[in-house]
């Protein structure tokens, strides 16, 4: 049976942000709240010199497709719920891992 690899990406607009030190707080409260949840694994993507933009990857594997979906699903509702910031964008994307 083949691995799948399902990668959530979130993007918030942090309004009114002036520091790094601001952005960090969010940014890793949020990637706490969703690794122990979820027990996927999380990190800042592409938008490390950028005050108020953060984008999020998160990323799980296994072999059942909609055990990803169904999980990827809840991580994406739980960082609409606890955080305050603006999300703009979210994909959920599905990488088959045949060998």
């Amino acid at each position: 049976m083949p691995m799948i690899i399902a990668v959530l990406t979130v993007e918030y607009h942090l309004h009114g942000n002036d520091s790094l030190k601001g952005k960090r707080r969010v940014a890793d409260s949020l990637k706490r709240k969703v690794r122990n949840t979820f027990n996927v694994a999380v990190a800042e993507a592409g938008t490390q010199d950028s005050l108020v933009n953060l984008r999020l990857m998160l990323v799980s594997l296994s072999n059942d497709e909609r055990h990803l979906r169904s999980r990827m699903d809840k991580c994406l509702a739980m960082l609409e719920a606890v955080c305050d910031e603006e999300m703009v964008y979210s994909d959920l994307e599905f990488i088959s891992g045949d060998a």
